[in-house]
């Protein structure tokens, strides 16, 4: 006999939505967004999740996942976390399997919160209200008057902070780092993100030139698996530039080693890539152990529910991609205010539904015998 509260169901669909325009930053450019949802199933309720990652997630959920957890009570989420972690040994933890194992245990959170009639932020408990965000963008691929324009409005519409890409083309990026400056408000911080397109001299060079520009914020100045070079500028920057890290962990261990290490002002990290709102919640752990601030990076629905809740927390990130998206994919997700998101108490677990219609647009073929599970891009509709 199947209980109300057991695991009968998993899907996972992939969603390839196109950007509004093309995007690049220090190391990468694309022109196409990937989420995968996933859907939990009782006899009564469905949870949602998702991650950004290749559309091969879904058919490893649908798969190995689901198998590992498809007949245990819903609400054991620690024990569907072990299953999980056990059933992808062979598979590989880092990477593809943790993003599919990220997007199963959200949706494990938002399934418990519905079922408890709260919020997930609720839930989880919460040590404020709402979360800060900081507005991120300002892509290497924009001329300067879209730059100017999106910066502009973010500052407009009251966010504290801004993100701007830079990296693609070093000799450029103090002139458009001052055009940032001069497109908003004077009390609005300025953050840059080099995804590790630098050098490490050249990257304290150009620290040191951002500084009086009001820069405060420096992140992925060299590559994130770089941590001696992380630490050779976290100790060189000029005062009050931050060095930042972070979003490419995904086991426990890669936030542990970037903080043994000494080699950040401040960690990132990201529910879609780090175990979901369980990861999410031990690593915010390890930095209230080491005294670390946390940033979270990107899926600003999500990071608002579950950045309520974490006492280390400093800001989401509130990136245009993932924002868009969400507005996109799903009912309710949430609009800032003032640059800040405030988690819906009155709306139970993570306050969102799919659009049905925008999934069906949007899907892509992952059946190993449709069109190959790692070489999934043709949608159904044009």
């Amino acid at each position: 006999m199947i209980d109300d509260l057991t695991i009968v169901g998993v899907k996972a669909s992939a969603l390839v939505v196109p950007t509004d325009r093309h995007e690049s930053d220090g190391t990468f450019a694309w022109d196409d967004t990937t989420m995968v949802l996933v859907e939990v199933e009782t006899k009564d309720s469905v949870g949602i999740g998702w991650t950004y990652a290749n559309a091969s997630v879904a058919p490893l959920v649908r798969g190995p996942l689901a198998g590992a957890i498809v007949g245990l009570p819903a609400l054991w989420i620690a024990g569907a976390f072990a299953a999980m972690n056990r059933v992808v040994r062979n598979i590989g933890r880092p990477g593809l399997a943790w993003d599919a194992i990220s997007a199963v245990d959200v949706a494990l959170w938002d399934l418990k919160a519905k079922h408890l009639g709260v919020s997930l932020a609720d839930l989880l408990g919460r040590v404020r209200p709402e979360v800060v965000a900081y507005a991120s963008g300002g892509f290497t691929s924009y001329d300067d008057a879209v730059l100017e324009a999106q910066l502009g409005g973010w500052s407009d519409d009251g966010f504290d902070a801004v993100k701007v890409k830079v990296g693609r083309d070093p000799e450029d990026d103090r002139r458009r780092v001052e055009l940032a400056r001069r497109s908003v408000r004077r009390d609005v911080e300025i953050f840059v993100d080099a995804n590790g397109a630098y050098a490490r001299k050249e990257a304290l060079a150009l620290a040191e030139s951002f500084a009086p520009l009001g820069v405060t914020w420096f992140e992925e100045p060299v590559s994130s698996d770089d941590t001696d070079g992380l630490r050779f500028l976290r100790d060189r920057v000029p005062a009050p530039i931050e060095i930042a890290a972070g979003e490419y962990g995904y086991l426990l261990r890669d936030f542990r080693e970037l903080i043994e290490r000494e080699c950040l002002d401040v960690l990132q990290a990201d529910a879609t890539r780090c175990g979901g709102v369980t990861g999410m919640l031990s690593v915010a752990a390890l930095c209230e152990t080491f005294e670390l601030p946390l940033s979270a990076h990107c899926a600003p629905h999500l990071h608002a529910h579950v950045g309520a809740a974490l006492r280390p927390l400093r800001h989401v990130e509130y990136f245009h991609d993932h924002a868009r998206l969400e507005q996109m994919v799903f009912e309710g997700a949430l609009v800032p205010r003032g640059g800040r998101l405030v988690p819906d108490a009155t709306k139970p677990g993570l306050g969102v539904r799919p659009r049905p219609d925008v999934i069906e647009r949007y899907m892509v073929q992952t059946h190993p015998n449709e069109r190959g599970a790692g070489d999934a891009r043709e949608r159904r509709h044009a």
